[in-house]
C-alpha cells in the first residue's frame, strides 16, 4: 500500500492515517506530495489530480484502489486487517469510539481554524489571545476535554479506549495543536497528550516534522519567514 501525504508539519489530515498505520505497524510506502499552493494550476494539485479525483490528502492507494478521506481510509485498513482490531472490540465501545471520530471529522470548526496544526511553531501568546477573545474555541476545547475525561474514565486508560485505537490516531493531530499553541488542559487530559505524543507513530512524524524546515507562508497565519 501507498499513503498520499502533504507537508507533515501542516497537514493535519494526511497525519491521522499515517500515524494510524505507523503506529499498528502496518506496512506502506509514503508519498509526499509538497504543498506549493492549493490553486488548481499548482503542481500540488494537478499531480493529486491524477490520484485522486477529490484533490485532497491523505489518499490510500491499494493496487488499483484509491481510497480518500482520513474516516473511509481507517475504516478500510480496520475492515481489510481486522486481526490488529483497530476499533475496539466491543461492540459499544466501537460505537463510542467511531461517534467521537465522526465528531472530530465534521466538528471543531473554530478550533481548527484559530489553530492550524504547525508542529515547528511555539505560540502560546497566541493561544492564550485566542482562548480570551472566541468563545467558540473555548467551547470547542472544552468538548474536548470533557470528551477525552470521560472516556479515560470509562477505559481506565491510558489511551481513549485502553489500548492504541483509530481514535488516538484521529486526534493527534489536535494534541499537536494543544502543544503548539500552550493551551491550558486539566492535569489528565495534559497526561493524555504527553502519552500520546511519546507513542512511537507520533513521534516519528513529529521527528519527519521538523526536520522539514518548509516554511510556507500561506500555511502561517501568525509567523513570517525570519
Amino acid at each position: 500500500m501507498q499513503l498520499v501525504i502533504g507537508n507533515k508539519n501542516y497537514s493535519s489530515w494526511s497525519m491521522r492515517p499515517w500515524v494510524l498505520m505507523r503506529q499498528a505497524g502496518i506496512a506502506f510506502e509514503e508519498v509526499k506530495l509538497r504543498f506549493d499552493a492549493f490553486t488548481p494550476d499548482s503542481e500540488f494539485k494537478t499531480r493529486l489530480a491524477r490520484i485522486s479525483p477529490a484533490g485532497r490528502v491523505p489518499v490510500l492507494l491499494d493496487g488499483e484502489l484509491a481510497v480518500w478521506d482520513t474516516l473511509a481510509i481507517a475504516e478500510y485498513l480496520a475492515e481489510r486487517l481486522p486481526a490488529l482490531q483497530l476499533w475496539p472490540a466491543d461492540v459499544a465501545a466501537r460505537a463510542r469510539a467511531r461517534s467521537v471520530c465522526a465528531e472530530m471529522h465534521s466538528g471543531f470548526g473554530a478550533l481548527r481554524s484559530a489553530f492550524p496544526m504547525n508542529i515547528e511553531a511555539r505560540l502560546p501568546e497566541v493561544g492564550e489571545r485566542v482562548l480570551a477573545e472566541q468563545a467558540a474555541v473555548r467551547a470547542d476545547r472544552e468538548r474536548l476535554v470533557q470528551m477525552w475525561s470521560g472516556l479515560l474514565e470509562a477505559s481506565g486508560g491510558p489511551l481513549l479506549f485502553g489500548a492504541f485505537t483509530i481514535a488516538d490516531a484521529y486526534f493527534a493531530p489536535v494534541v499537536m495543536r494543544f502543544v503548539t499553541y500552550g493551551v491550558p488542559l486539566p492535569p489528565r487530559i495534559t497526561a493524555y497528550v504527553e502519552r500520546v505524543r511519546a507513542l512511537p507513530g507520533v513521534a516519528a512524524w513529529v521527528d519527519d516534522a521538523l526536520a522539514e524546515q518548509d516554511f510556507l507562508d500561506f500555511e502561517e497565519p501568525y509567523r513570517t519567514r525570519r
